[in-house]
């Protein structure tokens, strides 16, 4: 852990370290709370037949998202967080995950 501290001062991010490892909530996570889901609902439509098929969907949807959808998910996640740090680490009520 020192030589980690000497290389990288004040940017270690552990438990009980410099930086506090952060809450390992899927309410915190855009990839957990909208990603993953979005995906699958999207790459399974066009009903893949082979791996190869299943990636190439997976690119395609990755690139279809618009920069309008991303801004949402943001706008939802600065709300999960400023939720997160009004309730003081407790569960987030279910106000935020309404459409």
């Amino acid at each position: 852990m020192r030589v980690l501290n000497e290389m990288f001062p004040g940017r270690v991010i552990l438990r009980r370290g410099n930086i506090e490892w952060p809450a390992r909530s899927p309410d915190l996570n855009a990839c957990d709370f909208f990603l993953w889901g979005y995906l699958k609902s999207k790459v399974y439509e066009k009903k893949p037949r082979t791996t190869v098929d299943l990636k190439q969907n997976i690119r395609d949807e990755m690139a279809a998202i618009s920069p309008t959808l991303l801004q949402r998910v943001m706008q939802n996640f600065q709300k999960r967080l400023q939720e997160c740090v009004d309730n003081k680490g407790r569960h987030l009520t279910d106000t935020i995950f309404r459409k």
